[in-house]
């Protein structure tokens, strides 16, 4: 099953970062030695409508939907911004200076998932 919701169009970034994930042991073991969290995160489409998707970087290296459980950060913004965040296009610090990324949690593990992101960024074109 995938990860994608249709009313959520950058929710496909999901399927590519759990491919990432899944493409090599090693690449998924990397990835959690740098992450050592989990991620949630938490976007808000034009309807005004939310959904929750996470990255576990903490034990498994999975993707899945919901907050999972305990999330060490969750970050929430719009599906716009998220795509333009996992596409390149915008920088994680300057959405959250603006307002427009929100951050409950270990801030500083926020900026563990960059080089996830760029991973998939790679694997997928998003």
């Amino acid at each position: 099953m995938g990860l994608k919701n249709d009313k959520f169009p950058s929710s496909a970034a999901f399927d590519a970062i759990n491919e990432a994930l899944n493409s090599s042991d090693a690449d998924r073991k990397d990835a959690i030695k740098q992450g050592n969290a989990v991620f949630a995160f938490t976007l808000k489409n034009k309807a005004g409508e939310t959904e929750s998707w996470h990255i576990d970087l903490k034990e498994k290296g999975t993707v899945g939907t919901g907050t999972g459980a305990k999330p060490t950060v969750t970050l929430s913004l719009s599906d716009e911004d998220f795509s333009k965040l996992v596409s390149g296009q915008a920088n994680a610090q300057r959405l959250f200076m603006s307002g427009k990324l929100k951050i409950k949690g270990d801030v500083m593990k926020a900026t563990k998932l960059e080089p996830v992101l760029k991973k998939a960024q790679t694997k997928a074109k998003l």
